[in-house]
């Protein structure tokens, strides 16, 4: 499988934006408008489409269920734990790392989405619902938790007010109850969250600046390490400890290793937090994603 084939395209649409707000008319000020659109209206459409298009069959997935939810929460646990390491959190900016910190633990889930098939076979679309449904709200509270801390904002209130939060929920609660998108409505559905994904990219790559990677250097190597490191190797062990199936150990080790959430830059501009520097450590999340995917499923899918 060509893995940078495949992680490609994101790559470039974050090379294009930032090219597209550097060099063109198109600036930030047009640029922060995209922003507002993509967060609050075409990302929780695409999560809650993506969520209830396929049924959750929980009881038939349910060890995956607990090794991905165990996953998540090893992972938050783990980035959250970075300032209080003795060589490392006297180094770290504790309002960087309460914007950062989510790299470390969320996941592309278009990318996912569009890997599962040709990893494991067309089971693996219902076995990435499931994972969806379970495990985007555990990462999107992560992720506000730190932020609406260090902001002195109510987390209750951030919660219940995030876009994320709300279509990932609302499509679970749908999936559950056995809603079931129209057919009529389905094309135009598919067309928002189809833009969602373009337009996320490239707002990420308008607010990039390299140079501020240079100011968190120690943060950005443990964020990044986390993420495509340990969190295949914690996958691999928990496809162990569950006893999950071949099928279910593809799944999980490609969901432990896809790059980190585009929507993290987002989040953190929207939230008053650096974004340049979040939308940094996504880009190189997305390149670490073209040698994480391989590690995982060719070296320690092998091991299994």
């Amino acid at each position: 499988m060509n893995f940078a084939q495949l992680l490609f395209p994101d790559f470039s649409l974050i090379l294009i934006g930032y090219l597209v707000c550097r060099f063109t008319r198109l600036n930030r000020t047009v640029w922060e408008q995209v922003e507002s659109l993509v967060y609050y209206f075409l990302f929780p459409v695409l999560l809650f489409h993506s969520i209830v298009k396929n049924p959750l069959d929980l009881s038939a997935a349910s060890s995956l269920v607990g090794a991905a939810v165990s996953l998540a929460a090893l992972g938050i646990a783990l980035s959250y734990s970075l300032p209080h390491w003795p060589w490392l959190g006297k180094r770290i900016d504790v309002r960087l790392h309460a914007a950062s910190a989510q790299v470390a633990f969320r996941f592309n889930s278009f990318i996912l989405l569009a890997l599962a098939d040709r990893v494991a076979g067309p089971q693996a679309l219902l076995l990435v619902a499931v994972i969806i449904g379970f495990c985007v709200p555990i990462f999107n509270v992560g992720a506000v938790w730190p932020m609406a801390r260090h902001a002195n904002k109510g987390f209750a209130g951030e919660l219940l007010r995030n876009p994320l939060i709300i279509g990932t929920a609302t499509g679970l609660v749908a999936n559950l109850a056995g809603f079931s998108m129209p057919p009529w409505l389905e094309p135009t559905v598919t067309r928002l969250g189809q833009a969602s994904l373009a337009l996320g990219l490239m707002a990420a790559g308008a607010g990039m600046q390299f140079a501020s990677l240079a100011h968190g250097k120690q943060l950005g190597v443990s964020v990044l390490a986390i993420k495509h490191l340990a969190m295949p190797l914690m996958a691999f062990g928990l496809a162990r400890l569950f006893h999950l199936d071949a099928t279910q150990t593809a799944v999980l080790l490609t969901f432990s290793a896809v790059p980190t959430a585009s929507s993290c830059y987002v989040l953190a501009a929207r939230m008053g937090y650096n974004g340049p520097y979040v939308a940094g450590l996504v880009t190189l999340s997305t390149l670490l994603g073209m040698l994480s995917l391989p590690f995982a499923l060719g070296v320690l899918g092998g091991l299994g």
